[in-house]
């Protein structure tokens, strides 16, 4: 104990040590006894009067704006204006010199494409490689598939988030810290990239996010923008009927973390194609930190909030999405007034939710981002969750797959949109058709449960299930807009012919169409291996 002691008091003293380093190299850096700096990344001129410059080069500095744009002089007698946040303390051999260069090392080997398109004029300066793409695409860590399993407690011999009531022959409603609804209203003022690139996608992808790790998984709203007027960005305030669920601006999200810093990430995004190079890529032109409560403790208010966009990542501060915008504006408090209004800005709203959304979300799991619009179809699958592994299992100690092709291929659908939208659009037409005595109280599947689920599972085998197994529709590909329109024509030709047939057996049995080959897998839900661990170093 006494040794864990020491080693915690060391790392506490190396801490400060490091923290007061910085300072103090901040101090000297803007000491104006110190004329000469070294440039500890690449910069190339935004505009007339800046200066550019390279890595390694040493600039004698004239004068230090506090602005934070200096007059700075090259080699060659060349003077302009040089960012600060570029410049380290120029000392032969110094160790701050060789700290700063291997810091922004790290950063140009993670976006050197970026800085290539930045050069050419392609994307603005405070544009980045998208940190929650390059999240999705490690692994399921953070997809909605992932969270939408149970939870195991951390003795992993019972389910933390999913309880059997007896009594109501139902899952217990679990209540968390946060359960709330946002609306993501608009976008405005986004800086438009150049010609050089074709833009794929506008969206906007949200999480939850403590400062330092991201606390759900990562949700994607697609934006629309009209040709006339591309800086302003808009999303659909509520999904019905045929409009697909990537466009639904109202979004749930749930979380029972005790984070104190807890809030929701909003990064803005572009998936791009280079005409010179045929590169296709996903780049970050903004994002937003909006924490969910104040310093007291309490929740912060449900009403419209509009938040400033930030350049680079989420773990950069300072940087502005389009620096040019404060650089053309005067010193005058008019002209900064007029500067901030043509700041990037992202609108949001929160809203409070009433008794029986708040009972609705609570048969959710604890952590999870998601579209309203299929909220509903999410209750199902937990619903028949519960039933499988709390209700109809032999004993609790039983590990033994369980056949149901529900549970097995549900988690596939909600990776994949257009598909969640063909169930969406499946169980809304079965809907229509129920005799007015068999209709659900108030839309709310809690009274004459089994009987809806019953049919959800007659709805499920007719449309969805032979999709994904078709050998028809093609992969599901993110922005492509030729794979899109192909999946969706497949999927329409599909849910008419089911409709027609009054079900998929006349497709099943059809020779025009073929699946693949079968696979126990599309049958089996092994509970084990799906499932979530509290710990997953356990």
């Amino acid at each position: 104990d006494e040794n864990e002691e020491e080693e915690e008091s060391e790392d506490e003293e190396s801490s400060e040590e490091e923290g007061s380093e910085e300072a103090d190299e901040d101090k000297l850096l803007d000491d104006p006894n110190v004329k000469e700096c070294i440039a500890v990344g690449n910069f190339n001129a935004q505009q007339e009067g800046d200066l550019t410059f390279m890595k390694g080069e040493v600039l004698l500095i004239h004068d230090k704006k506090a602005d934070g744009w200096w007059v700075a002089e090259n080699s060659k007698g060349e003077r302009g204006l040089v960012p600060r946040t570029y410049l380290a303390v120029h000392s032969e051999g110094g160790e701050s010199q060789a700290q700063s260069e291997e810091h922004i090392e790290v950063v140009d080997e993670t976006n050197d494409t970026v800085e290539v398109l930045a050069a050419t004029g392609a994307v603005p300066a405070g544009f980045r490689l998208s940190t929650l793409f390059q999240l999705l695409e490690k692994g399921n860590q953070f997809r909605a598939s992932y969270f939408l399993q149970p939870e195991l407690t951390p003795s992993q011999v019972a389910f933390k988030d999913l309880v059997w009531n007896s009594e109501k022959n139902t899952i217990y409603p679990r209540p968390t810290r946060v359960s709330l609804i946002v609306t993501l209203c608009s976008c405005k003022m986004i800086p438009l990239p150049g010609l050089s690139i074709q833009v794929l996608s506008r969206h906007v992808r949200l999480c939850l996010f403590d400062g330092n790790r991201v606390l759900s998984n990562i949700h994607t709203v697609r934006a629309t923008w009209q040709p006339k007027n591309p800086q302003t960005w808009t999303f659909s305030p509520r999904v019905t009927g045929i409009l697909p669920s990537l466009l639904d601006g109202d979004c749930f999200v749930r979380s029972s973390s005790l984070s104190s810093d807890i809030g929701i990430l909003f990064e803005l995004g572009i998936t791009y194609l280079r005409h010179s190079t045929g590169e296709r890529g996903e780049l970050s032109c903004g994002w937003a930190f909006l924490k969910l409560f104040t310093s007291d403790g309490m929740p912060v208010p449900s009403k419209m909030h509009e938040l400033l966009l930030n350049g680079g990542t989420p773990y950069e501060r300072g940087i502005e999405v389009d620096p040019s915008i404060s650089r053309r504006a005067g010193s005058g408090v008019f002209h900064q007034f007029m500067a901030l209004r043509k700041q990037p800005v992202l609108l949001v709203k929160l809203r409070s939710l009433s008794v029986q959304s708040k009972a609705i979300l609570n048969l959710l799991p604890e952590t999870l981002l998601g579209s309203m619009c299929y909220i509903h179809l999410l209750i199902f699958y937990r619903q028949m969750l519960g039933d499988a592994l709390l209700k109809d299992r032999i004993s609790i100690q039983s590990a033994d797959v369980i056949c149901s092709p529900i549970l097995a291929t549900f988690p596939q659908l909600v990776d994949q949109p257009d598909l969640m939208d063909a169930l969406r659009s499946a169980w809304a037409d079965r809907e229509r058709t129920l005799k007015r005595s068999k209709k659900v109280k108030n839309q709310s599947f809690l009274f004459d449960g089994e009987f809806l689920k019953s049919l959800f599972v007659l709805v499920y085998h007719n449309s969805v299930f032979p999709l994904l197994q078709s050998t028809l529709l093609p992969d599901h590909k993110w922005a492509e807009e030729e794979s899109e329109a192909s999946r969706w024509r497949v999927i329409a030709d599909f849910l008419k012919k089911s409709q027609e047939n009054n079900g998929a057996l006349h497709y099943l049995l059809s020779s025009e169409n073929t699946h693949k080959a079968f696979d126990i897998s599309e049958l089996t839900y092994d509970f084990l291996r799906e499932v979530r661990e509290n710990n997953p170093g356990v």
